[in-house]
């Protein structure tokens, strides 16, 4: 792939109606993309059933969710969840009296990360172990599921699944000097891509992110084949990351977040969309413009990819609703700062010479830099600092607006997909929220 496959029209929702199945593959969790998505379907009346990747016991291992628990997330679901853990991925993995890979993580420390040689072969039959633990579950899920399904319905699986970082503190601290350090705390990415600690968590986040995927495929092809047989249609949607075309310099181009290690996993998940295509599966990645969640934050500057949107509202003609988001967007800031000035210096940060070179589709995802990191981190740093409030920042409220447009944009091309990769872009997330608030 030598560039972005943007999606180009504003499709509607002409497949999914009341009584339908939506099965959000993967739990819903605080701040995210997923909520869009699912209010999309609710509002079509679809049936919604949902899944939990379980939680850890007083001696790490994976249970179901207590009754509390399971009403609790039934409550924030709006829907059903099949009470099975299934946590994807293998860092907890290991044979009994054996170390897990999180536990191997462990031994690290922030001075000999670097140098520390990992047991490949033990760490294999910890992959294993978690696949199967995987497979095992999603296919007692599939058995339950297909029980909740009745012939002649339309089902839509929607994946959400994604991460994979060991939950190691040393991680922690080498991810904010890579991430966030500059000057003599700056770290470079490719070093963690040339240790045996990034190599695995290269697997993991394949597992986690974009295995998974594949998994739910193959796992259901017993309902989609009842379901088609049957007269109904299924379709499959991921999650995807790979850039985004924002507007830069009064055109629509794209861009990205360096250093985004995640890009490796969202590559193959692209992969396995592309496989089951091949297959006559209608299962779509959507490539999702940035925004502010809980995993991203750990990536500083992400949220200045988003900021141009706001340029995009008044490109699409988006009127009063547009002036009156801006409106909302000053308010933020402190009193003597303007907000024709922050986007101001989101494009002194996208055009400057420094960034160019990170816009190389094809050599994603790049390695950081020390200047690039400097400059990313202290632009964000400076604009987060116009604010009257750090916990109420412009790039919370835009990340609403782009959450309900993708779900919107994605639910409406999922009736009919035109291609298992598809990029949705600031043009089309402004066009959209510029029609539904007219």
């Amino acid at each position: 792939m030598t560039s972005s496959i943007p999606l180009e029209t504003r499709s509607k929702n002409t497949l999914f109606q009341k009584d339908d199945v939506f099965v959000l593959f993967g739990e819903l969790f605080g701040r995210g993309y997923a909520t869009g998505l699912l209010n999309q379907a609710k509002d079509a009346g679809m049936t919604i059933i949902g899944i939990t990747v379980g939680r850890r016991d007083e001696n790490n291992a994976l249970r179901a969710l207590t009754d509390e628990e399971l009403t609790e997330a039934e409550a924030n679901l709006g829907g059903k969840i099949i009470n099975i853990p299934l946590m994807a991925g293998f860092d907890q993995d290991a044979p009994d009296g054996t170390a897990t890979p999180t536990d191997m993580v462990n031994e690290m420390t922030i001075d000999t990360w670097q140098d520390h040689k990992l047991d490949w072969d033990h760490l294999a039959i910890c992959r294993d172990m978690g696949t199967k633990r995987f497979t095992d579950a999603l296919a007692q899920i599939m058995a339950q599921l297909d029980g909740m399904i009745a012939d002649g319905k339309n089902v839509f699986f929607a994946h959400t699944m994604a991460g994979g970082i060991p939950r190691a503190k040393v991680f922690m601290a080498i991810a904010n000097r890579i991430y966030k350090g500059r000057g003599a705390r700056h770290m470079p990415s490719q070093a963690l891509m040339d240790s045996d600690l990034g190599k695995l968590i290269l697997q993991n986040f394949d597992d986690v992110t974009a295995n998974s995927f594949a998994h739910l495929i193959e796992a259901s092809a017993t309902i989609r084949d009842r379901i088609e047989a049957a007269g109904g249609q299924v379709r499959y949607s991921a999650y995807g990351y790979h850039g985004t075309r924002v507007l830069i310099d009064g055109a629509y181009s794209w861009q990205t977040y360096t250093s985004y290690t995640q890009g490796f996993a969202k590559m193959n998940l692209e992969n396995h969309a592309k496989a089951a295509w091949e297959k006559g599966i209608k299962a779509t990645v959507y490539n999702c413009p940035e925004i502010r969640t809980n995993s991203s934050d750990v990536f500083a500057g992400i949220e200045l990819s988003l900021l141009p949107l706001l340029s995009a509202f008044e490109k699409e003609g988006g009127g009063d609703w547009a002036d009156g988001v801006r409106a909302r967007c000053q308010d933020l800031l402190k009193d003597d700062v303007t907000l024709e000035s922050v986007l101001q210096t989101v494009s002194d940060y996208q055009t400057s010479a420094t960034m160019q070179s990170f816009y190389d589709f094809g050599a994603w995802p790049m390695q950081n830099s020390a200047e690039q990191v400097d400059m990313t981190v202290g632009t964000s740093q400076d604009i987060v600092a116009l604010h009257k409030d750090r916990k109420a920042l412009i790039s919370d409220e835009l990340s609403t607006y782009v959450v309900s447009a993708t779900g919107a944009l994605m639910f409406g091309e999922s009736s009919d997909p035109t291609g298992p990769v598809l990029w949705l872009d600031h043009d089309l997330v402004a066009q959209h929220l510029i029609e539904a608030n007219a």
